[in-house]
């Protein structure tokens, strides 16, 4: 099997864009990303997850992998994750297909896509599917690289969401801040 680092250079070299990061999540963010997550977490869908630094974290804290639904563009990662983590369901569609996909009553939807660097209307589509399918008291994680939240203040107030801010991740290529939002 093709190391994490290999499959990520060569996935970034051949399209920086989807990638749109410079070197692939440190764990220490993974770990940051999946706080609170545990056996008893439910159900939960990770958006982005690249190689599976985060799905490795998910995991790593108790979810089942029948319990995680992974959604992935990329025709390299998706067949890599499918191999490195079997029992884990892996979709190769955008995360707005979602709904369509999994059932409401997710607990967590982990996010590692780069938002702010994606059009509105496409960022958009993401945070409703997301919300469409997490239960009532569920989250949506996320983080960035900037100073600012991954989501626009006018997309936060008009989705009724309360966000909250963790610490920075400071062993991270670039330094990342993780974010977890639930419905107000």
């Amino acid at each position: 099997m093709t190391s994490d680092i290999a499959l990520f250079r060569r996935r970034l070299l051949k399209n920086p864009r989807q990638v749109s990061a410079i070197a692939p999540s440190s764990r220490t963010l993974a770990r940051a990303m999946t706080l609170g997550l545990g056996p008893r977490s439910g159900p939960v869908v990770e958006f982005g997850p690249g190689t599976g630094r985060f799905t490795e974290a998910i995991l790593a804290r108790g979810v089942l992998p029948r319990d995680l639904t992974l959604f992935e563009l990329d025709e390299e990662f998706v067949p890599y994750l499918r191999q490195k983590f079997p029992g884990v369901t892996v979709h190769q569609v955008p995360a707005q297909e979602a709904p369509r996909l999994v059932g409401q009553g997710v607990g967590t939807v982990i996010s590692g896509l780069p938002l702010l660097s994606m059009p509105p209307e496409v960022r958009e589509g993401i945070i409703s599917a997301a919300f469409a399918i997490l239960a009532p008291r569920g989250r949506f994680v996320q983080f960035t690289y900037g100073p600012r939240p991954p989501l626009p203040p006018e997309t936060i107030t008009a989705l009724g969401l309360t966000v909250g801010k963790g610490n920075k991740v400071w062993a991270n290529l670039p330094p990342a801040t993780v974010y977890r939002f639930r419905r107000g």
